[in-house]
C-alpha cells in the first residue's frame, strides 16, 4: 500500500507583512526539496489572522496564490495553507472575503476549502464569508480532510460518515491549519488527539508561533498523531518543521483490529441544520 511523506512547516509570522513571510516559507520550502510530497503551512500564512481584509485580501490571480503555484511547481510538492481571498460580492456590490485554504499541485491545479466555523471570539464573523462544503482532497492512495483552526472545536463537522459497511471512512489523514493562542494550548492539544480517536485517522495540526499583532502569543505545538491518538512528532514552541512519512498499511490494519466504525451513526450533513440521523 502507498505511504505519504508530509511536512508541517510552523513559523513566527511577520505580522501584515506579505513580503517577509512568503521569503521565510521560501527558504524553508527550498530546504525540504526532495524530502517530502505534501508541505503545509499555517492559517493565513502571509499575514497572520488579521481582521483587515479590506486592505489585505487579494483575488485567486492575487501574488500569494502565484507564489504557491510558483512553489509547487518548483519543488514537485503539494502545498497547502490559508490565506485571505476576495472573491464576488453581494447583492450591494460589497465585497466577499474568505478565510481560504488552498491546495495546490505541482501542475498548478487549484482546490480550496472555506472556513466554515468563524471565529466570532475574535469578530472573524463580521469580516469573513462562511463556507458551506468540506474539500478532501485525494493524492497517492490518501484521502485528506483539510479544515481551518476553529473548526477543530466542532467535531461533527469533521466526523467520519461510512455510509458502506465495507468502507472504514471518508478520509485517511485529517489537516488543520491554525493560529491557536497559547492561552488554549491545551484545548489544541486535547482535541486534535480526540478528532484522530474519533475518526481512526491520522491527524496533522499545524500551529504558529511568537506574538501577533495584537499582541497574542501562539506557543506552536504543531503536531502528527496516529489513529490511536499517539502523539508520532511535535515541533514544540519554536520555529521549526516536522517531517514525516505516513503508512497506509498502518492504518488500515488498525481500522481492521479495531472495526469501531462499523458501529457508527449513519448521517447527512446539512450546512446551517446540523446532522440528520438516518
Amino acid at each position: 500500500m502507498s505511504s505519504i511523506t508530509i511536512s508541517l512547516i510552523q513559523a513566527s509570522l511577520a505580522w501584515e507583512d506579505k513580503a517577509v513571510n512568503l521569503h521565510y516559507f521560501s527558504e524553508k520550502i527550498a530546504a525540504l526539496s526532495g524530502k517530502t510530497q505534501l508541505v503545509i503551512l499555517p492559517e493565513m500564512f502571509s499575514t497572520g489572522f488579521s481582521m483587515a481584509p479590506t486592505r489585505l485580501a487579494e483575488t485567486m490571480n492575487g501574488d500569494t496564490v502565484a507564489w504557491m503555484k510558483q512553489q509547487a511547481q518548483q519543488h514537485r510538492i503539494i502545498l497547502t495553507g490559508s490565506i485571505i481571498i476576495e472573491d464576488g460580492a453581494d447583492d450591494s456590490g460589497t465585497p466577499r472575503y474568505y478565510n481560504r485554504l488552498l491546495w495546490v499541485l505541482p501542475n498548478g491545479q487549484t482546490g480550496h476549502y472555506d472556513k466554515r466555523h468563524r471565529f466570532a471570539y475574535a469578530g472573524e464573523d463580521e469580516h469573513y464569508q462562511a463556507g458551506n462544503r468540506r474539500f478532501i482532497a485525494s493524492v497517492n492512495g490518501w484521502r485528506i480532510n483539510l479544515l481551518i483552526c476553529y473548526d477543530l472545536r466542532f467535531p461533527v463537522w469533521a466526523r467520519q460518515n461510512a455510509t458502506d459497511a465495507n468502507i472504514a471512512g471518508e478520509y485517511d489523514l485529517l489537516v488543520y491549519v491554525a493560529n491557536w493562542p497559547e492561552r488554549r494550548s491545551h484545548a489544541w492539544k486535547t482535541l486534535l488527539q480526540a478528532r484522530a480517536i474519533e475518526n481512526q485517522c491520522y491527524v496533522a495540526g499545524v500551529n504558529r508561533v511568537g506574538d501577533d499583532g495584537n499582541g497574542i502569543a501562539h506557543s506552536g505545538d504543531s503536531m502528527v498523531i496516529d489513529p490511536l491518538g499517539q502523539v508520532l512528532a511535535t515541533a514544540g514552541n519554536v520555529e521549526n518543521s516536522i517531517t514525516l512519512t505516513l503508512r497506509k498499511e498502518e492504518l488500515v490494519d488498525l481500522r481492521n483490529k479495531f472495526p469501531f466504525w462499523k458501529d457508527a451513526d449513519s448521517f447527512l450533513l446539512v450546512p446551517n441544520a446540523g446532522p440528520v440521523l438516518r
